[in-house]
């Protein structure tokens, strides 16, 4: 009698802009630790920004737009994983309530945001990832984003896995929950006091005496690791996903390839 094979879970990367277009490493390196986890992964070709620029601009008809966009690209995977608690949180919280007036498209909004999960609370707490494979000798520092904190719960899971990189040490920073001051549009609209939150974000980045910076968001190292560039710090940034797939021989964030 021949055992049943089970097929693996399969997962459609949501892959977000800014990975798209200034890291895609990231990319890559969340592909290799969600089939490190067990699953089958693809990206859909169709997918686009995931809308919030729009929805926190008060555009809600091109966020709707394109909420159905990604919506259609994805349907049909087990998953939609994101490597970005920012973009995840804009799916699985703000979809449905963009369709709260259509019953039609609220219900495969809820079915969507259901199945979508920000990239290190996927592998920890969906597929039950306890340990990488990496080796980064190296002290770091993490920042928890604010929608991947604040929206998804997102904050013992990333510090969990990089426990099990070896050679790695994990030196907290004071107040590693508070705001780097990108917050999308807002870096754009209120400059000068998203100039004045990083400044000290990165007071606290320096006082940790880590030499790397981690977080899950890039949209907030982007905006961290310019200003410890332009303040010359020696201090490097990466994504949590490069370090916990053992994807490190490329540039830091900002830094020369």
């Amino acid at each position: 009698m021949s055992g049943t094979v089970q097929a693996r879970p399969t997962v459609g990367l949501f892959v977000t802009c800014l990975v798209d277009l200034f890291r895609p490493q990231v990319g890559f390196a969340a592909v290799k630790l969600i089939e490190e986890a067990g699953c089958d992964v693809d990206v859909p070709m169709a997918q686009t920004c995931c809308g919030q620029p729009a929805y926190n601009s008060g555009d809600n008809a091109d966020a709707r737009e394109i909420a159905q966009n990604t919506i259609r690209a994805f349907e049909g995977f087990d998953y939609v994983v994101a490597p970005s608690g920012s973009c995840a949180g804009m799916l699985k919280k703000h979809y449905p309530r963009l369709f709260a007036d259509d019953p039609d498209w609220r219900e495969r909004a809820e079915a969507f945001s259901a199945r979508v999960h920000e990239l290190v609370s996927f592998l920890t707490d969906t597929m039950g990832m306890a340990a990488v494979a990496a080796n980064h000798p190296a002290t770091v520092t993490y920042h928890d984003s604010c929608s991947g904190l604040r929206e998804l719960g997102i904050a013992a899971q990333p510090r969990a896995l990089l426990a099990s990189v070896e050679g790695l040490t994990l030196k907290e920073m004071q107040d590693p929950d508070v705001c780097c001051g990108f917050g999308g549009t807002f870096c754009v609209k209120y400059s000068d006091i998203s100039n004045a939150i990083v400044e000290k974000k990165t007071q606290t980045i320096e006082a940790s005496g880590a030499d790397l910076l981690l977080a899950g968001d890039l949209g907030c190292l982007m905006n961290m690791a310019g200003k410890l560039k332009r303040q010359g710090s020696a201090i490097e940034a990466r994504h949590v996903a490069e370090v916990l797939a053992g994807m490190t021989d490329t540039a830091p964030i900002g830094g020369k390839g």
